[in-house]
Protein backbone atom coordinates (compact mmCIF):
# COMPACT_ATOMS: atom_id res chain seq x y z
CA UNK A 1 0.00 0.00 0.00
CA UNK A 2 1.69 3.53 -0.99
CA UNK A 3 0.01 6.47 -0.72
CA UNK A 4 2.30 9.71 -2.63
CA UNK A 5 1.59 12.50 -0.15
CA UNK A 6 2.38 10.13 2.62
CA UNK A 7 6.06 8.76 0.81
CA UNK A 8 6.27 13.05 0.57
CA UNK A 9 6.06 13.39 3.84
CA UNK A 10 8.39 10.87 4.65
CA UNK A 11 11.61 11.76 3.07
CA UNK A 12 10.77 15.25 4.12
CA UNK A 13 11.06 14.23 7.57
CA UNK A 14 14.31 12.76 6.56
CA UNK A 15 15.50 15.81 5.25
CA UNK A 16 15.00 17.75 8.26
CA UNK A 17 16.66 14.74 10.27
CA UNK A 18 19.86 15.75 8.08
CA UNK A 19 18.52 19.50 9.17
CA UNK A 20 18.78 18.56 12.86
CA UNK A 21 22.12 17.21 12.54
CA UNK A 22 23.79 19.73 11.06
CA UNK A 23 22.39 22.16 13.19
CA UNK A 24 24.05 20.12 15.99
CA UNK A 25 27.62 20.24 14.75
CA UNK A 26 27.37 24.33 15.22
CA UNK A 27 24.85 24.74 17.51
CA UNK A 28 25.64 24.86 21.65
CA UNK A 29 22.41 22.02 21.87
CA UNK A 30 22.25 18.56 20.82
CA UNK A 31 24.64 15.44 20.70
CA UNK A 32 25.96 14.34 18.00
CA UNK A 33 29.12 12.84 17.08
CA UNK A 34 31.25 15.71 15.41
CA UNK A 35 30.97 19.45 16.76
CA UNK A 36 32.32 22.67 15.21
CA UNK A 37 31.57 25.23 17.94
CA UNK A 38 32.50 28.61 17.98
CA UNK A 39 31.72 31.81 19.55
CA UNK A 40 28.12 32.79 18.26
CA UNK A 41 25.90 35.79 19.47
CA UNK A 42 22.64 35.23 21.70
CA UNK A 43 20.35 35.60 18.70
CA UNK A 44 22.27 32.89 17.04
CA UNK A 45 22.00 30.59 20.45
CA UNK A 46 17.86 31.74 20.34
CA UNK A 47 17.62 30.86 16.74
CA UNK A 48 19.20 27.43 16.97
CA UNK A 49 17.45 26.74 20.24
CA UNK A 50 13.75 27.56 19.09
CA UNK A 51 14.47 25.58 15.45
CA UNK A 52 16.26 22.81 16.86
CA UNK A 53 13.42 22.15 19.70
CA UNK A 54 10.42 23.24 17.07
CA UNK A 55 12.06 20.31 15.28
CA UNK A 56 12.00 17.77 18.03
CA UNK A 57 8.10 18.40 18.89
CA UNK A 58 7.26 16.80 15.79
CA UNK A 59 9.57 15.17 13.26
CA UNK A 60 10.28 12.35 14.43
CA UNK A 61 6.51 11.67 16.05
CA UNK A 62 5.19 12.10 12.42
CA UNK A 63 7.35 9.07 11.50
CA UNK A 64 5.87 6.94 14.08
CA UNK A 65 2.48 7.97 13.40
CA UNK A 66 3.25 6.98 9.57
CA UNK A 67 4.72 3.80 11.04
CA UNK A 68 1.54 3.06 13.02
CA UNK A 69 -0.48 3.65 9.43
CA UNK A 70 1.48 0.73 8.10
CA UNK A 71 1.99 -1.18 10.03
CA UNK A 72 -1.81 -2.22 10.94
CA UNK A 73 -2.17 -3.44 7.55
CA UNK A 74 0.85 -4.97 7.17
CA UNK A 75 -0.11 -7.48 10.37
CA UNK A 76 -3.56 -8.19 8.60
CA UNK A 77 -2.31 -9.44 5.60
CA UNK A 78 0.64 -11.12 7.01
CA UNK A 79 -0.01 -12.21 10.43
CA UNK A 80 2.08 -11.73 13.71
CA UNK A 81 4.63 -14.18 13.11
CA UNK A 82 5.36 -13.50 9.47
CA UNK A 83 4.90 -9.44 10.42
CA UNK A 84 7.39 -10.07 13.26
CA UNK A 85 10.10 -11.59 11.02
CA UNK A 86 9.60 -9.10 8.48
CA UNK A 87 9.77 -6.06 10.54
CA UNK A 88 13.32 -7.81 12.27
CA UNK A 89 14.83 -8.06 8.57
CA UNK A 90 13.42 -4.07 8.09
CA UNK A 91 14.19 -2.45 11.42
CA UNK A 92 16.27 -4.82 13.77
CA UNK A 93 19.12 -5.86 11.06
CA UNK A 94 19.56 -2.18 9.99
CA UNK A 95 19.74 -1.28 13.51
CA UNK A 96 22.95 -4.19 14.01
CA UNK A 97 24.47 -2.95 10.89
CA UNK A 98 24.54 0.33 12.41
CA UNK A 99 25.55 -0.79 15.77
CA UNK A 100 27.76 -2.87 14.18
CA UNK A 101 29.70 -1.33 11.25
CA UNK A 102 28.48 2.46 10.35
CA UNK A 103 28.79 3.82 14.16
CA UNK A 104 32.31 1.85 15.00
CA UNK A 105 33.63 3.42 11.91
CA UNK A 106 32.63 7.00 12.28
CA UNK A 107 33.50 6.91 15.15
CA UNK A 108 36.66 5.67 14.71
CA UNK A 109 37.82 7.70 11.36
CA UNK A 110 35.74 10.53 11.62
CA UNK A 111 34.94 12.08 14.83
CA UNK A 112 37.66 10.02 16.23
CA UNK A 113 35.80 9.76 19.35
CA UNK A 114 37.08 6.25 20.27
CA UNK A 115 40.94 5.45 21.86
CA UNK A 116 43.86 3.92 20.59
CA UNK A 117 44.70 0.83 19.40
CA UNK A 118 43.51 0.63 15.93
CA UNK A 119 40.63 -0.21 14.99
CA UNK A 120 40.16 -3.76 15.01
CA UNK A 121 41.24 -3.25 19.08
CA UNK A 122 38.70 -0.79 20.24
CA UNK A 123 35.93 -2.58 17.98
CA UNK A 124 36.62 -5.56 20.03
CA UNK A 125 36.73 -3.37 23.40
CA UNK A 126 33.60 -1.87 21.72
CA UNK A 127 31.57 -4.89 22.06
CA UNK A 128 32.92 -6.34 25.46
CA UNK A 129 32.24 -3.59 27.10
CA UNK A 130 28.80 -3.61 26.26
CA UNK A 131 28.58 -0.40 24.56
CA UNK A 132 27.25 -1.32 21.41
CA UNK A 133 23.84 -1.63 23.31
CA UNK A 134 24.03 2.28 23.26
CA UNK A 135 25.53 3.12 19.88
CA UNK A 136 22.53 2.80 17.79
CA UNK A 137 22.72 6.47 16.44
CA UNK A 138 19.81 7.90 14.42
CA UNK A 139 18.93 4.41 14.79
CA UNK A 140 17.46 4.49 17.25
CA UNK A 141 14.25 4.84 15.56
CA UNK A 142 13.86 1.97 14.16
CA UNK A 143 15.08 0.47 17.13
CA UNK A 144 11.96 1.31 19.55
CA UNK A 145 9.78 1.16 16.33
CA UNK A 146 10.45 -2.48 16.07
CA UNK A 147 9.84 -2.52 19.67
CA UNK A 148 6.56 -0.85 19.44
CA UNK A 149 5.91 -3.07 16.45
CA UNK A 150 6.65 -6.45 17.78
CA UNK A 151 4.53 -5.37 20.64
CA UNK A 152 1.65 -4.63 18.87
CA UNK A 153 1.98 -7.96 17.04
CA UNK A 154 1.56 -9.51 20.20
CA UNK A 155 -1.17 -7.70 21.53
CA UNK A 156 -3.12 -8.90 18.12
CA UNK A 157 -2.32 -12.60 18.90
CA UNK A 158 -3.37 -12.68 22.14
CA UNK A 159 -6.88 -11.02 20.89
CA UNK A 160 -8.62 -14.17 19.34
CA UNK A 161 -11.30 -11.56 17.89
CA UNK A 162 -9.23 -10.33 15.34
CA UNK A 163 -8.57 -6.31 14.87
CA UNK A 164 -10.41 -3.88 16.86
CA UNK A 165 -14.23 -2.00 14.38
CA UNK A 166 -12.69 1.05 12.59
CA UNK A 167 -13.01 3.92 14.62
CA UNK A 168 -14.91 7.09 13.28
CA UNK A 169 -12.95 10.14 12.31
CA UNK A 170 -11.84 12.26 15.52
CA UNK A 171 -13.53 15.26 16.55
CA UNK A 172 -12.67 18.11 18.99
CA UNK A 173 -13.01 16.46 22.10
CA UNK A 174 -11.31 13.61 20.91
CA UNK A 175 -8.42 15.75 19.31
CA UNK A 176 -8.44 17.80 22.82
CA UNK A 177 -7.92 14.81 25.11
CA UNK A 178 -5.51 13.26 22.76
CA UNK A 179 -2.89 16.52 23.10
CA UNK A 180 -3.95 16.71 26.62
CA UNK A 181 -2.82 13.27 27.52
CA UNK A 182 0.29 13.51 25.62
CA UNK A 183 1.12 16.79 27.74
CA UNK A 184 0.81 14.97 30.85
CA UNK A 185 2.11 11.93 30.35
CA UNK A 186 5.31 13.53 28.81
CA UNK A 187 5.26 15.48 32.01
CA UNK A 188 5.13 12.83 34.75
CA UNK A 189 7.81 10.97 32.92
CA UNK A 190 9.98 13.75 32.67
CA UNK A 191 9.27 13.59 36.42
CA UNK A 192 11.58 10.89 37.36
CA UNK A 193 13.53 10.99 34.09
CA UNK A 194 14.55 14.35 32.33
CA UNK A 195 14.35 14.49 28.54
CA UNK A 196 18.57 14.66 28.52
CA UNK A 197 18.70 11.10 30.07
CA UNK A 198 19.44 8.52 28.06
CA UNK A 199 18.56 4.82 27.95
CA UNK A 200 20.55 2.64 25.32
CA UNK A 201 20.64 5.71 23.10
CA UNK A 202 16.37 6.62 23.81
CA UNK A 203 15.33 8.93 25.28
CA UNK A 204 12.27 8.15 27.83
CA UNK A 205 10.86 11.40 28.00
CA UNK A 206 10.00 11.14 24.58
CA UNK A 207 8.46 7.62 25.00
CA UNK A 208 4.88 8.99 25.85
CA UNK A 209 4.90 11.36 22.26
CA UNK A 210 6.10 8.58 20.17
CA UNK A 211 3.79 5.42 21.52
CA UNK A 212 0.78 7.58 21.22
CA UNK A 213 1.55 8.71 17.45
CA UNK A 214 2.46 5.39 16.50
CA UNK A 215 -1.28 4.26 17.94
CA UNK A 216 -2.79 6.91 16.39
CA UNK A 217 -1.33 5.77 13.26
CA UNK A 218 -2.90 2.16 13.82
CA UNK A 219 -6.11 4.07 14.92
CA UNK A 220 -6.00 6.45 11.46
CA UNK A 221 -5.20 3.34 9.19
CA UNK A 222 -8.45 1.33 10.83
CA UNK A 223 -10.94 4.67 10.41
CA UNK A 224 -9.37 5.72 7.24
CA UNK A 225 -8.50 8.75 8.78
CA UNK A 226 -6.17 10.46 5.89
CA UNK A 227 -9.29 9.68 3.56
CA UNK A 228 -11.89 10.96 5.50
CA UNK A 229 -10.76 13.76 7.44
CA UNK A 230 -10.99 16.95 5.01
CA UNK A 231 -8.22 19.15 4.23
CA UNK A 232 -10.42 21.96 5.56
CA UNK A 233 -10.11 20.27 9.33
CA UNK A 234 -7.24 19.25 9.05
CA UNK A 235 -5.91 22.74 8.35
CA UNK A 236 -8.27 24.00 10.99
CA UNK A 237 -7.53 21.74 13.34
CA UNK A 238 -3.64 22.19 12.27
CA UNK A 239 -3.86 26.09 13.10
CA UNK A 240 -5.88 26.07 16.32
CA UNK A 241 -3.23 24.19 18.16
CA UNK A 242 -0.55 25.82 16.44
CA UNK A 243 -2.00 29.69 17.93
CA UNK A 244 -2.26 27.98 21.12
CA UNK A 245 1.34 26.86 21.24
CA UNK A 246 2.53 30.50 19.98
CA UNK A 247 1.71 32.28 23.39
CA UNK A 248 2.89 28.83 25.35
CA UNK A 249 5.91 29.71 23.77
CA UNK A 250 6.40 33.24 24.10
CA UNK A 251 5.60 32.26 28.13
CA UNK A 252 8.59 29.66 28.23
CA UNK A 253 10.99 31.96 26.67
CA UNK A 254 10.03 35.04 28.53
CA UNK A 255 9.97 33.40 32.36
CA UNK A 256 11.27 29.95 31.76
CA UNK A 257 14.91 30.89 31.77
CA UNK A 258 15.85 30.70 28.44
CA UNK A 259 16.94 34.80 28.26
CA UNK A 260 18.55 34.42 31.63
CA UNK A 261 21.45 31.32 29.46
CA UNK A 262 19.20 29.30 32.18
CA UNK A 263 17.75 25.77 30.79
CA UNK A 264 17.80 23.62 33.59
CA UNK A 265 14.14 22.92 34.21
CA UNK A 266 12.77 22.36 30.57
CA UNK A 267 14.29 19.50 30.32
CA UNK A 268 12.27 17.98 33.56
CA UNK A 269 11.40 17.59 36.99
CA UNK A 270 8.14 18.64 38.95
CA UNK A 271 8.11 22.43 37.64
CA UNK A 272 5.61 24.85 35.21
CA UNK A 273 8.32 25.24 32.85
CA UNK A 274 8.43 20.92 32.39
CA UNK A 275 4.57 20.88 32.19
CA UNK A 276 4.38 23.84 29.91
CA UNK A 277 6.90 22.64 27.45
CA UNK A 278 5.34 19.18 27.49
CA UNK A 279 2.13 20.78 26.53
CA UNK A 280 3.77 23.21 23.93
CA UNK A 281 5.39 20.02 22.75
CA UNK A 282 2.06 18.22 22.31
CA UNK A 283 0.30 21.65 20.85
CA UNK A 284 2.94 21.86 17.73
CA UNK A 285 3.45 17.85 17.56
CA UNK A 286 -0.41 17.77 16.68
CA UNK A 287 -0.58 20.62 14.86
CA UNK A 288 1.74 20.08 12.48
CA UNK A 289 0.99 16.37 11.81
CA UNK A 290 -2.55 17.81 11.12
CA UNK A 291 -1.37 20.38 9.10
CA UNK A 292 1.32 18.56 7.32
CA UNK A 293 -1.23 15.59 6.07
CA UNK A 294 -3.78 17.96 4.94
CA UNK A 295 -1.13 19.99 3.06
CA UNK A 296 0.98 17.18 1.69
CA UNK A 297 -2.68 15.38 0.22
CA UNK A 298 -4.06 18.68 -0.61
CA UNK A 299 -0.80 19.73 -3.12
CA UNK A 300 1.66 16.62 -2.85
CA UNK A 301 -0.31 14.13 -3.48
CA UNK A 302 1.93 12.55 -6.71
CA UNK A 303 5.61 11.54 -7.59
CA UNK A 304 7.32 12.66 -10.07
CA UNK A 305 10.53 11.55 -11.16
CA UNK A 306 12.52 13.76 -8.32
CA UNK A 307 9.96 12.66 -5.42
CA UNK A 308 9.82 9.14 -6.42
CA UNK A 309 13.84 9.32 -6.41
CA UNK A 310 13.59 10.71 -2.76
CA UNK A 311 11.34 8.38 -1.56
CA UNK A 312 13.03 4.84 -2.72
CA UNK A 313 15.88 6.40 -0.83
CA UNK A 314 14.97 8.10 1.78
CA UNK A 315 15.24 5.14 4.43
CA UNK A 316 19.45 4.22 3.25
CA UNK A 317 19.75 8.25 4.04
CA UNK A 318 18.87 7.87 7.24
CA UNK A 319 21.10 4.76 7.85
CA UNK A 320 24.36 5.93 5.79
CA UNK A 321 23.84 9.95 6.73
CA UNK A 322 26.33 10.37 9.61
CA UNK A 323 29.47 9.34 8.37
CA UNK A 324 28.83 11.41 5.14
CA UNK A 325 27.61 14.44 6.92
CA UNK A 326 30.77 14.40 9.96
CA UNK A 327 32.88 14.26 6.67
CA UNK A 328 31.38 17.47 4.64
CA UNK A 329 31.35 18.84 8.17
CA UNK A 330 35.41 18.38 8.25
CA UNK A 331 35.90 20.03 5.12
CA UNK A 332 33.52 22.89 5.92
CA UNK A 333 35.66 23.46 8.97
CA UNK A 334 38.17 25.76 7.64
CA UNK A 335 35.35 27.87 5.62
CA UNK A 336 34.64 31.58 7.69
CA UNK A 337 30.91 31.45 7.91
CA UNK A 338 28.17 32.41 10.13
CA UNK A 339 26.74 29.06 12.37
CA UNK A 340 23.45 29.45 10.71
CA UNK A 341 24.70 29.43 7.58
CA UNK A 342 27.11 26.84 7.53
CA UNK A 343 24.12 24.48 9.34
CA UNK A 344 22.66 25.55 6.07
CA UNK A 345 24.95 24.63 3.64
CA UNK A 346 25.83 21.42 5.36
CA UNK A 347 22.13 20.18 5.11
CA UNK A 348 22.22 21.04 1.68
CA UNK A 349 25.30 19.15 0.93
CA UNK A 350 24.77 16.32 3.37
CA UNK A 351 21.20 15.47 1.65
CA UNK A 352 22.95 15.89 -2.24
CA UNK A 353 25.59 13.52 -1.27
CA UNK A 354 23.73 10.68 0.36
CA UNK A 355 20.97 10.35 -1.78
CA UNK A 356 23.78 10.34 -4.78
CA UNK A 357 25.92 7.55 -2.50
CA UNK A 358 22.51 6.03 -2.17
CA UNK A 359 21.34 5.25 -5.33
CA UNK A 360 24.50 4.89 -6.49
CA UNK A 361 26.26 2.27 -4.07
CA UNK A 362 24.34 1.55 -1.38
CA UNK A 363 20.57 -0.01 -2.51
CA UNK A 364 22.76 -1.70 -5.62
CA UNK A 365 24.79 -3.43 -3.23
CA UNK A 366 23.60 -6.97 -3.37
CA UNK A 367 23.44 -7.19 0.86
CA UNK A 368 22.12 -3.89 1.29
CA UNK A 369 19.46 -4.27 -1.55
CA UNK A 370 17.28 -6.61 0.76
CA UNK A 371 17.21 -4.47 3.71
CA UNK A 372 16.88 -0.59 1.77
Amino acid sequence: MRLAFVDNIRWTMILLVLSMHASDTYSPFGSWYYTDRGEMSFGTVIAFGLYQTFLQAFFMALLFLIAGYFAAPALDRKGPMRFGRERFLRLGVPTLLYMLAVGPLTQYFLSRTWGSGGFFHQWLVHLADGEWLSETGPMWFCAFLLILSLGYALLRRTNPNGPPPALGTPDNRAIVVFIVIMALATFLVRIEVPQSVSILNMHPGDFPQYILMFTAGIAAYRGRWFDRVSEANAMRWSLVALSLSVPVLAVLVFMGGALQHDTSQYGGGFNLVSAGKSLWEALVCVGMAFGLIGLYRRCFDRQGQMAKFLSDNAFAVYLFHPPVLIALALLLHPLELPALAKAALLTVAAAVATFTLSALVFRRLPILNRIL
